[in-house]
């Protein structure tokens, strides 16, 4: 297929142990996960109805590259996640078939400009330029279910040059990774290659040019990145 200009690259993923990468297809997030984090924000911790947004698959930092401070804000926040790679994909997806999408799990960040989100919420305008911007979405290598299976509970951290930030187990999520994936693929179509940021817990601050972040999911991924 000839194209009138040169096709950009593909985004990826490292693998763990592997020389070959995850393909990215879509960024897939799930706000208010947490309800420590909800009340933290100022808002009611969804029970019933997950809320979504998307980041563009470009958006992604790997191989813990250096992240650069983004422009159009003073209130850059680090928010830390757990993260799922899905191999496979599809419609209505059953929850207690859900998991059977899972090609890996990994640690991540879901970088927001919270100026800018805070100033969409006051007057009811989308999150996109907060959440959506390039280099937003620093991520670790992945790890394929294969070697970690799914575990139900486990340790999430955030250090900013050494101090402790967030943590939380990932059993404190309000909607479970079965029930994240369940639910977004009542509203798209899921895909091998997509990515889906499950949600952050409460300490969520700023970061300043310079600052060395440490994310991990314990036994899991580990995340290493300087805001530059």
């Amino acid at each position: 297929m000839d194209f009138a200009l040169p096709a950009p690259p593909v985004p990826s993923l490292p693998i763990a142990g592997s020389a070959t990468r995850f393909p990215l297809h879509r960024i897939y997030c799930i706000g208010r996960n947490y309800a420590e984090h909800a009340r933290e924000m100022g808002a009611e911790a969804p029970r019933t109805q997950p809320m979504f947004f998307m980041k563009p698959a470009d958006a992604i930092v790997t191989d813990d590259a250096d992240v650069p401070y983004p422009s159009a804000t003073g209130e850059l926040h680090h928010e830390v996640e757990m993260v799922v790679a899905l191999a496979r994909g599809g419609r209505d997806i059953a929850p207690e078939h859900a998991l059977e999408c899972v090609f890996g799990y990994g640690v991540g960040l879901d970088l927001t400009r919270r100026d800018l989100q805070a100033a969409a919420k006051a007057k009811g305008h989308p999150w996109d330029a907060a959440k959506g911007f390039d280099h937003s979405a620093p991520v670790s290598a992945l790890q394929p279910v294969g070697a970690v299976g799914h575990m139900e509970n486990l340790r999430l951290t955030l250090e900013v040059n050494g101090e402790l930030r967030q943590q939380a187990g990932t059993a404190d999520m309000i909607f479970p990774v079965a029930a994240i994936i369940a639910e977004l693929s009542k509203l798209w179509e899921l895909k091998p290659g997509d990515l889906v940021f499950t949600g952050t817990p409460a300490g969520v601050g700023t970061l300043q040019r310079g600052d060395q972040v440490r994310a991990e999911l314990a036994g899991v991924a580990v995340l290493e990145a300087r805001i530059v």
